[in-house]
């Protein structure tokens, strides 16, 4: 495919329009529910009071403040996916900021201003002291600002929405690709990434994959649970024919889908998800995805997704049955990194590079069968 058949293929992707609104219209547009900012987006961007106060300022004095990018739902509602903080603070100063619960958050109090210092301790509106808060004047100076806003429409492939999360909000605290997909997660199905990350509490789980604090920080444990909901029963033909040679494409696709069909469907995977990490945390513990060298008889090194790709997924796919005919799991993970058909799959310098798909086409099979009771 050339560049104009590149060009053209995105350009369908991805339509924008765009307005110039007023702070007024845009705070009217949260009460009335017609924009969505995501309260648990709070998780993955976070201003401090000095960097609310400031955006204040800029309101106050009429700096340019820059664009708003949002994806039009097909309800009609507004989707914020650049330009949550400036929202956010703005909903905040005006006391209407709800968090994940419903409840209204405490009203913002600003800092001295860098351009405008008797700003310290002023609020929108204090009922106690009216001498904190802002005049009229002051207030329809911030409801008059404009804003401009890009909306984005026709955004329906979930890759491009995520290369336009990714490039919009490289100046944010985002980092990886997982906390790109739980945003989309959140923007699709918040009920699904709520479930997800009570997941993410199990103590066993938390404790059999040992992660190190970056990968901790950077959500990886939300990845790993979203691997084990996908392919835990995945049949092997849908395995084979999945059509990204990188797993992490693949992960980003499936979020935009029903992960899980209905009540049983959760209610099952949580068993199969509770029962693989009671079994492995009473078996090896955070030893459970670390290479095993047989020579030495030591577990060594940090969390490998390989390993857990075929023992997580490999136990989770027999665990009704290793509940009534339980293994010794120690002696069958150590047989495990003895079997040609794992250690092979897992590629290396000497052997070559392999896709992550190619990867888990091959070594998913290999746990499945090396599992059963």
């Amino acid at each position: 495919m050339g560049l104009k058949e590149e060009l053209e293929q995105k350009r369908q992707q991805i339509r924008t329009d765009s307005y110039s609104m007023s702070v007024g219209e845009l705070i009217s547009l949260y009460k009335d529910g017609e924009i969505e900012i995501h309260p648990q987006f709070q998780r993955f961007f976070r201003w401090s009071t000095t960097q609310k106060t400031r955006f204040i300022e800029s309101l106050l004095i009429g700096l340019p403040i820059p664009q708003i990018f949002v994806a039009q739902r097909e309800d009609g509602v507004w989707d914020v996916v650049d330009g949550l903080q400036r929202l956010s603070t703005i909903y905040q100063f005006v006391g209407i900021l709800r968090d994940e619960t419903g409840r209204k958050k405490t009203p913002l109090i600003l800092e001295p201003g860098e351009i405008l210092p008797s700003l310290k301790g002023k609020q929108w509106e204090d009922d106690y002291d009216p001498e904190n808060s802002l005049t009229q004047a002051e207030r329809l100076l911030i409801k008059r600002a404009k804003l401009d806003v890009a909306i984005l429409v026709n955004v329906s492939d979930p890759n491009a929405q995520y290369e336009l999360f990714k490039r919009l909000n490289t100046g944010g605290s985002i980092a990886t690709d997982q906390e790109i997909r739980n945003c989309l997660l959140i923007m699709a199905n918040s009920d699904a990434y709520d479930y997800i990350k009570d997941l993410s509490t199990n103590e066993n789980f938390q404790d059999c994959i040992s992660l190190s604090d970056k990968a901790s920080s950077e959500q990886y444990d939300l990845e790993l649970i979203l691997r084990f909901l996908l392919f835990r029963n995945i049949q092997e033909d849908a395995l084979n024919e999945i059509p990204y040679p990188d797993i992490s494409d693949y992960l980003t696709y499936c979020i935009r889908q029903d992960l899980l069909k209905g009540p049983d469907d959760y209610q099952r995977e949580r068993e199969a998800f509770a029962t693989t990490f009671d079994l492995l945390a009473r078996s090896l513990g955070d030893r459970s995805f670390r290479k095993y060298y047989p020579a030495q008889d030591k577990f060594k090194g940090g969390f490998l997704v390989s390993a857990f790709e075929a023992i997580a997924l490999g136990i989770g796919y027999n665990y009704k049955q290793l509940c009534t005919q339980p293994l010794d799991l120690e002696t069958k993970v150590k047989q495990l990194w003895s079997n040609p058909s794992f250690t092979d799959a897992l590629g290396g310098s000497s052997k070559g590079s392999i896709s992550t798909r190619k990867r888990l086409q091959t070594i998913l099979p290999v746990g499945r069968e090396h599992f059963k009771g």
